[in-house]
């Protein structure tokens, strides 16, 4: 690892109130989706559903171009319009050209990671344009000069007093409680005049549905319904690999994402907007621009790492990993993307060199791939790119030799057992209660926050041996 992402780790491991406060909301919603995969698997649908939703996602994946465009023209006959982006440069400058089209001074937004990914909020403000996060959770991290913490949930490292003190500072006003519902409403007020004054909405989408050209947003407050009808200009910004099917395909989705992100039946909101206000409508976008972006996505596909792309973003490989868990969220990763998914998706958009050092950030328990409705093989992803790394000689060269002297070792009856013999002699100095108290070179850093067992006075096959010939 860099100097800087073991320095970062390492300040995350010293916040024990954020790490609470990341662990508790984490574990609400692990066993909030234990407990409806129960209930689904007692109807015999768990799996059936796991596999619909994993069939139709390869089903658009094998065939991409053709869905893309079926998605498209659908979006245009429904008289919308659809930008493509290689890269996410030219997404935003995609972005910044409807907002100036359009002479925008104030945009609100609803929950994006693409927008997260592709630094959006940072282009708009520069170009003189006001950008305020209407999700609750986004809108405090905004106020804080924070990244999100989560997929799902940006500001579960706060606790309601850490909220409390943040409005009371920012909104000017005099707080006086704790209570989430009266800061609730305390966001709500103040956000109410930015959404009647709001030139353009900005959304992300859950799902785009190829045959209508659907956008799909899934969420659990109204902000969402918000950015999507009151501004006269809406634009989604959609992942290429968030398409799937048809209507007959979503129910699946809609019954996984938010059982697995939140432990729910249903989230409070399953919006589809198709196309922009229709004639004697009252209520949504005068127009509507779909911004699909690429960004290395594309290079995924019919590639051994496609199967990364059937994410649905539901953020249950985060709950159910102890790394997540114990830096505090995704502060400690320093990407876009965190937990599991980020440990695999963000080397494969950004490259290895960039970001390789990521797939040190699992221990490969494999909590993460039996957490995941869509059935991604994340810890073989991860092994994979690791060994890329490797043939890349991205790794240090001391490691390399290391392994490679551990296999040689190994790889002979002979040199293993004289190997233990070495271990069990130069391990005895340091043994102390059955733990060593000091590790050599790099290993130092490694056994700093583990108890390392010193090892046994005989080897299980010494102790099998005598077990013999006791029995003999």
């Amino acid at each position: 690892m860099s100097q800087e992402l073991r320095q970062r780790i390492s300040r995350e491991l010293g916040n024990l109130p954020k790490r609470k406060a990341v662990a508790g909301a984490t574990d609400n919603a692990f066993f909030g989706r234990l407990r409806q995969w129960a209930k689904l698997a007692g109807q015999g649908r768990l799996q059936n559903l796991r596999d619909r939703a994993r069939a139709a996602k390869e089903q658009v994946m094998n065939d991409h171009s053709r869905y893309l465009g079926q998605f498209t023209r659908a979006v245009q006959e429904r008289g919308g319009q659809v930008h493509f982006a290689a890269t996410a440069a030219e997404a935003v400058a995609h972005v910044l050209a409807i907002a100036r089209q359009h002479n925008a001074r104030l945009v609100v937004k609803s929950k994006s990671m693409v927008s997260e990914e592709i630094h959006l909020n940072p282009a708009l403000e520069a170009a003189g344009i006001e950008v305020v996060e209407t999700d609750l959770g986004e809108y405090i991290v905004q106020l804080r000069g924070e990244a999100p913490a989560h997929i799902v949930g940006p500001a579960i490292h706060l606790t309601r007093h850490d909220v409390a003190d943040l409005f009371a500072d920012r909104l000017g006003e005099p707080i006086t409680t704790t209570d989430p519902e009266a800061l609730t409403a305390v966001a709500r007020r103040v956000l109410r005049e930015k959404f009647l004054a709001a030139d353009v909405g900005i959304t992300g989408a859950n799902f785009g549905i190829a045959e209508t050209g659907t956008v799909v947003l899934v969420t659990n407050e109204g902000n969402g319904r918000m950015v999507t009808s009151v501004p006269r200009v809406m634009i989604t910004l959609i992942g290429l690999e968030k398409l799937v099917p048809s209507w007959a395909d979503l129910d699946a989705f809609i019954e996984l994402l938010p059982r697995s992100a939140s432990g729910h039946d249903i989230t409070a909101y399953v919006s589809a907007i198709t196309g922009p206000r229709r004639p004697g409508e009252i209520g949504g976008p005068e127009e509507l621009h779909v911004v699909v972006l690429d960004a290395g996505r594309k290079r995924l596909l019919n590639s051994p790492y496609q199967d990364a792309l059937r994410c649905i973003r539901c953020g249950a490989c985060l709950n159910a990993c102890p790394v997540f868990r114990q830096v505090g969220g995704g502060h400690g990763y320093g990407s876009v993307y965190s937990g599991p998914i980020g440990v695999v998706i963000t080397p494969l958009l950004q490259g290895l060199e960039q970001a390789g050092e990521l797939l040190d950030a699992c221990s490969l328990c494999g909590a993460c791939a039996e957490a995941c409705p869509m059935q991604i093989p994340l810890p073989h992803l991860i092994r994979e790119q690791r060994a890329e790394r490797v043939q890349a000689r991205l790794v240090p060269f001391w490691e390399r030799m290391l392994f490679r002297l551990w296999a040689w070792t190994w790889s002979a009856p002979g040199r293993y057992r004289c190997s233990l013999w070495l271990l069990r002699l130069l391990a005895r100095p340091w043994s102390r209660n059955g733990y060593l108290t000091w590790l050599p070179g790099p290993l130092a850093a490694w056994g700093g926050g583990r108890d390392f067992p010193a090892p046994a006075a005989s080897s299980l096959r010494e102790r099998w041996a005598d077990l013999e010939r006791e029995v003999e």
